[in-house]
């Protein structure tokens, strides 16, 4: 069975006003009919309170809609080209995730995923949750590379989640930012949500969700820093958000401010930030286990490069 997709985003000035299944006909391309239904399944919800066909919407509210699945089969998954598994027993997997991989498949991406990818290697994850995400415990953009855990048990997949919740979970990351953090080592406590003019980037917002970051100054060069980074909280883009709150944006991360002209000058095609490190308690009886990744080509050509300027 197809999954159903979730698609959240503000409403619409054009929208102020209207009923819920009409705003959802005009929105998705739904009959009034569907847009109804699924208010009466509780699949729609605003300002994370469930709301019925009739309501009426206020712009700039948040809607969240879990869409019914679109018609046809879904493809078969894809091999991912560059994804190597570091890890595999009966509940775990630990995968080194090359760029351009998303965690898992959502509305709008149509590129490999490492479910996908996975599935396509042979490899049996056994647990709940939509086909598309499961064991799905964490993720990483797609533009970032490193170590993520798979959960391939219902045991594996709880234990994990929780784990992720408790911040018990010790995940490390390098990132190479413009300038030089000041104080070279500290914390970064700053709640993040998402961005109150561009619905797909996020932003510090003082009402947004708790996010500490903890970071130590590895090396310093002229015209940037590599920094370890330790995350206590794991939001959407926290480290690109939370540098670029410091002006200290990561190289090659346009979207959150960097200099293109430094980002060309070494060869940085999306954000230099690297999943270095993961360790946690595993699932199956608790005892500690760490796993490392090595720098990918680009980011060590980049770091090369400046190292070679210094």
């Amino acid at each position: 069975m197809t999954a159903s997709l979730r698609r959240e985003l503000p409403v619409p000035d054009g929208l102020e006003g209207q009923r819920v299944d009409q705003a959802l006909a005009r929105l998705f391309g739904l009959s009034r009919g569907a847009a109804a239904d699924l208010a009466d399944e509780g699949r729609v919800l605003v300002d994370g309170r469930a709301r019925s066909k009739g309501d009426r919407l206020t712009a700039g509210s948040w809607l969240e809609v879990e869409l019914p699945p679109p018609p046809g089969e879904p493809a078969p998954p894809q091999p991912v080209e560059g994804m190597t598994v570091v890890h595999d027993d009966d509940d775990v997997l630990v995968v080194d995730k090359p760029v351009g991989v998303a965690a898992h498949g959502s509305p709008g991406w149509d590129g490999p995923t490492v479910v996908g990818g996975l599935a396509a290697a042979g490899y049996r994850i056994s647990t709940s949750g939509a086909e598309e995400r499961r064991g799905i415990v964490h993720r990483l953009d797609a533009a970032t590379t490193g170590l993520m855990v798979v959960a391939k048990s219902e045991r594996a997949y709880t234990l994990l989640k929780q784990a992720f919740k408790e911040r018990t979970v010790d995940k490390g990351y390098h990132a190479l930012v413009q300038g030089h953090p000041d104080p070279s080592r500290g914390t970064i406590d700053a709640p993040i949500d998402r961005h109150p003019k561009h619905d797909w980037r996020f932003a510090v917002v003082s009402t947004g969700r708790p996010s500490v970051t903890h970071y130590d100054t590895l090396e310093a060069f002229p015209a940037a820093s590599l920094v370890d980074v330790k995350l206590e909280t794991g939001r959407t883009h926290q480290i690109r958000v939370h540098f670029s709150a410091m002006r200290h944006p990561l190289v090659g991360d346009m979207a959150y401010g960097a200099d293109p002209t430094l980002a060309a000058r070494l060869g940085v095609s999306r954000q230099w930030l690297h999943a270095v490190r993961l360790g946690f308690a595993h699932p199956a009886d608790g005892r500690w286990v760490e796993f490392t990744s090595s720098y990918p080509e680009d980011l060590a050509g980049a770091l090369g490069r400046l190292r070679a300027e210094a």
